[in-house]
């Protein structure tokens, strides 16, 4: 059993080592890819190569290529999964500078480090869910930054599409329009429509450069607008009345929803409450009476008491989420 344990001691440890080693090794590559690419802006700016020259380099800046790590292994082992591209696209829409490995070795590594944590504390299949819910948080991270940002977009919107209607009725075609407002209106709905407008002026066209837009954000306020701009370039009609019409329902439909939200913000709190609550007092006991809580430990049944109050804890978390969760 000694022999055992001490195995897996070492096994554990080689495999943070190796992970840090990992992460070590794609911050040095990043850097020095980022210094060769500065020495070759550099070097266009002196003078630029012969056309011929420029298209025989593999390493021409107008070769674009996406890869999903800076190690090879890691990036021909990323590949075989299909959960890749799902990641890719959230982190995409996150408009986070994040590589899809690195994010995946930031995810191994709290995982790890949550495992070797809690085996200590409670039962080997509690920790391992543990474990596994926390290498699973940078995710979470993701998902919430990425909320974060559609909220923003969303908030910014209608006033974007009003001025968007206004500089149509002053007579501007669309892409001048688009042009106009994106250079004026703020993150993250300026630049996004300064890319479908780039998109759209340099032969992609507007069905195509909406279809992108739309994927980037995947909300239905944008679909709406890019159904409306296409719908007007096949029937015709007055597209600045139509713009201003969308962008009054989608401030009616804010409004809704955030009176919804503030409804809804009570039971949040108290389940946020009462899922805090008790690990607080635990901690407290720990601190003001240590002999006392150490009765739990020490107890045979101590550890599967403690999995499960936390998995309690848990479930009442999300079952209060749920309830106070309502989509309109």
């Amino acid at each position: 059993m000694l022999i055992l344990s001490m195995l897996s001691f070492f096994a554990v440890i080689f495999l943070l080592a190796a992970i840090t080693v990992a992460i070590a090794w794609m911050g040095f590559v990043k850097r020095t890819e980022e210094q060769s690419q500065a020495a070759r802006e550099e070097a266009g700016e002196a003078g630029a190569a012969p056309i011929d020259a420029q298209f025989l380099d593999d390493e021409s800046p107008l070769f674009r290529t996406e890869r999903l790590s800076s190690m090879n292994f890691w990036d021909n082992l990323l590949a075989r999964f299909d959960f890749v591209e799902i990641l890719k696209r959230r982190i995409a829409e996150a408009d986070l500078d994040w590589s899809v490995g690195r994010v995946t070795l930031i995810m191994l590594l709290c995982g790890t480090v949550s495992m070797l944590t809690l085996q200590k504390v409670l039962p080997a299949p509690v920790g391992l869910a543990g474990a596994v819910a926390a290498a699973f948080a940078p995710y979470a991270v993701i998902l919430r930054i990425r909320d974060r940002r559609f909220r923003k977009f969303l908030e910014a919107f209608p006033d974007t599409l009003d001025s968007l209607a206004r500089a149509l009725r002053a007579g501007y075609a669309l892409a001048a329009a688009m042009d106009l407002v994106a250079s004026e209106a703020p993150a993250p709905v300026g630049p996004e429509l300064k890319r479908t407008s780039a998109e759209a002026n340099l032969g992609m066209g507007w069905p195509r450069a909406l279809e992108n837009l739309g994927r980037r954000v995947p909300v239905l306020e944008v679909n709406l607008f890019g159904a409306a701009v296409l719908l007007h370039s096949r029937t015709g009609g007055k597209l600045g009345e139509v713009i201003s019409a969308l962008a009054e329902s989608m401030r009616e439909s804010m409004a809704l929803h955030g009176e919804v939200r503030a409804l809804a913000a009570h039971g949040k709190l108290t389940g946020a409450i009462l899922t805090v609550l008790p690990i607080a007092i635990a901690g407290i006991m720990f601190f003001v009476n240590p002999d006392y809580m150490m009765v739990l430990l020490n107890h045979p049944w101590g550890k599967d008491l403690i999995a499960g109050a936390v998995g309690c804890l848990v479930l009442a978390h999300f079952v209060i989420r749920k309830l106070v969760d309502i989509h309109l």
